[in-house]
C-alpha cells in the first residue's frame, strides 16, 4: 500500500520546481501540480502498489490548533502562485482514479496514520510518502517512510534501522524526542539551551518520555532546571506530536486497491494542464483502465515502382472518392522537398512511392491529379506538405480536411495535434495495420515496407 501526504508534497514540488517555467497557455501556475504528478507516478512505476491513496489537510483549523492556538501561526499564508494547485492535482488524482482521503479537523498525516494502523492490523506492507517527519513514529517492520531530502525526487527510505541511524532512537521514541528538541515549522518550543544531542540522550536513558517527566527531579544540571521549567511546555509538545490513529475516516484498507485509469479522463486533465510529457511517461509505465487501443487499421500497402503510379490512380481513385495523403519529407517557407508519398483509400488500399522513382508520365498524372480541386484529399496538418509539394513543383488542392486544424478547433488550448495520440483518443486505435503486407524490400539499409505501410496507415487514419 502506498499512501501519500498531499499538501505536503504538491508544496515541496511548488518550491523545487521554478514557478516561472510551468503555467498553462492561459496563465495557471503548474509546478506543484507538475512536481506532484511527476513523482506519483514515479513511485507508481518504480514500488507498484497494489493499494495507492493520497491524503489531504482540510483547514488549518485542527484539533491541534484547539489545544494551543499558536500550532503552525508562524507559517504564513501560501504563495499565490501556490493557489489553485491543490485543487488541480485533486482533479489529476480524480482522472487517475487514485482516492483523495481527508477529515476535518485533523491533519493529512492523523489520516494517513489511521489508514496505516488498519493495513497493519489486515497485514499489508504500507510505503508512506510525506515530508513530515512526524510520520516517523508510524515505521515499523511493515511501514516503510519515503522521506524527500531534496526536492520531490530525492526519496530516503526510513525503516525501523535508519530511523535508529539517523537519530540514535526507535520510531517510537521519536515523537519523545521531537517534543523535547520542539519544531519550528510548527512552531513548538523549543526547551532553552536543550539541542537534539540531550534530547536524545535523555531519551536514550529514560526509555521515553513519560518516565523522564516521572523521574525529572533526577536530571542534573542547568539542562535539567530548564526541563523542570518549561515541563507543561513540553508534555503540551507530546500531545501535538502524536499523530492520531483511530481518525473516523470511512475507509478500510480494501477500498484502496488500484483501479485503472480512463484514458479520455487522463487526456482530458492532462490537456488543460498541457502536461504532454508526463501523459506520455503515464503511458509508458502505467496501465491504463483498458488496452491502449482496441485495433490498428485495416490496410494493405503497395510499393510502387516507376510506371506504376498512374495506374494504381485510374484503378483506385474515383471521382468523388476522398484519398488519404501523408508524405515524409521536409518543408519549411520557400524549400523543402517530398522524399516518399503515401496514399490511401477508404477500403483499406494504399500505395506509397518515391517520387524521385518517378517516371515522366507518372510524374504528370500524378501532378496533374494532386492539383485537381475535384478529387477531395485528407491530410494531417496540411500546411506542411502544401509547402513540400510547392518546392518539387506541385500543387495541393482539394483538400476538403485536416485533422490537425480540426482538432486545433475542438481544442484550441492544446499545446499538440499528433495524429497518433488523437487516433488513440477518438478511434482507440493505434497507428499500425492490422494485417502484414507482404513482402521485404529494402534501400539504403532501412525496411523499405515498415516505412512504406507506416506512412500509408497515416495516410488511411485521416480518412476516419
Amino acid at each position: 500500500m502506498l499512501l501519500l501526504d498531499g499538501h505536503s508534497l504538491a508544496y515541496r514540488a511548488f518550491y523545487a520546481l521554478p514557478v516561472e517555467n510551468f503555467s498553462t497557455t492561459t496563465g495557471q501556475h503548474t509546478n506543484a501540480v507538475y512536481g506532484f504528478t511527476s513523482m506519483l507516478i514515479n513511485l507508481l512505476r518504480d514500488e507498484q502498489p497494489t493499494h495507492v491513496a493520497v491524503a489531504f489537510d482540510v483547514s488549518r483549523q485542527t484539533f491541534r490548533s484547539e489545544l494551543y492556538a499558536e500550532y503552525k501561526a508562524n507559517r504564513t499564508s501560501s504563495p499565490d502562485e501556490f493557489a489553485g494547485q491543490v485543487a488541480l492535482v485533486k482533479e489529476v488524482l480524480t482522472a487517475l482514479r487514485v482516492p483523495s482521503l481527508e477529515a476535518p479537523g485533523y491533519e493529512a498525516d492523523d489520516v494517513i496514520a489511521t489508514v496505516t494502523a488498519r493495513a497493519e492490523r489486515e497485514g499489508y506492507d504500507v510505503l508512506i510518502c510525506t515530508g513530515d517527519r512526524d510520520a516517523l513514529q508510524l515505521v515499523s517492520d511493515r511501514v516503510t517512510v519515503l522521506y524527500p531530502r531534496k526536492g520531490v525526487s530525492d526519496l530516503a527510505r526510513m525503516t525501523p534501522e535508519s530511523v535508529q541511524e539517523k537519530y540514535g532512537l526507535s520510531p517510537a521514541q521519536y515523537p519523545d524526542f521531537a517534543a523535547l528538541r520542539g519544531d519550528p515549522s510548527d512552531n513548538l518550543p523549543n526547551i532553552p539551551s536543550v539541542g537534539e544531542k540531550t534530547a536524545t540522550r535523555w531519551v536514550t536513558e529514560f526509555g521515553d518520555l513519560d518516565t523522564l517527566v516521572a523521574r525529572v527531579d533526577e536530571v542534573k544540571g542547568k539542562a535539567g532546571d530548564a526541563l523542570r521549567a518549561h515541563l507543561a511546555q513540553v508534555i503540551q509538545n507530546r500531545q501535538l506530536t502524536e499523530l492520531v490513529r483511530d481518525v473516523p475516516v470511512q475507509v478500510m484498507p480494501g477500498d484502496l486497491a488500484r483501479v485503472n485509469w480512463e484514458r479520455d479522463e487522463v487526456h482530458q486533465v492532462f490537456d488543460a494542464l498541457e502536461f504532454r510529457v508526463l501523459r506520455d511517461r503515464l503511458y509508458a509505465t502505467v496501465e491504463a483502465a483498458e488496452p491502449e487501443a482496441d485495433e490498428g487499421f485495416e490496410v494493405t500497402t503497395t510499393v510502387l515502382a516507376a510506371g506504376e503510379v498512374a495506374p494504381w490512380l485510374e484503378t483506385h481513385v474515383r471521382d468523388g472518392q476522398r484519398v488519404g495523403v501523408h508524405i515524409s519529407g521536409f518543408w519549411g517557407a520557400g524549400t523543402g522537398d517530398v522524399v516518399g508519398v503515401a496514399l490511401a483509400t477508404a477500403d483499406g488500399v494504399g500505395a506509397w512511392f518515391e517520387p524521385a522513382e518517378l517516371d515522366p508520365a507518372d510524374d504528370k498524372v500524378f501532378a496533374d491529379w494532386l492539383a485537381d480541386e475535384s478529387f477531395p484529399k485528407a491530410l494531417h496538418d496540411a500546411k506542411g506538405p502544401g509547402l513540400a509539394f510547392a518546392a518539387r513543383g506541385w500543387a495541393l488542392r482539394g483538400v476538403t480536411s485536416d485533422t490537425a486544424l480540426a482538432a486545433y478547433l475542438a481544442m484550441p488550448d492544446q499545446r499538440s495535434y499528433d495524429l497518433a495520440d488523437l487516433a488513440l483518443r477518438y478511434l482507440r486505435r493505434e497507428l499500425r495495420a492490422e494485417e502484414d503486407g507482404g513482402g521485404q524490400l529494402s534501400f539504403d539499409g532501412v525496411d523499405e515496407r515498415a516505412a512504406a505501410e507506416s506512412d500509408v496507415v497515416r495516410a488511411r487514419a485521416v480518412l476516419e
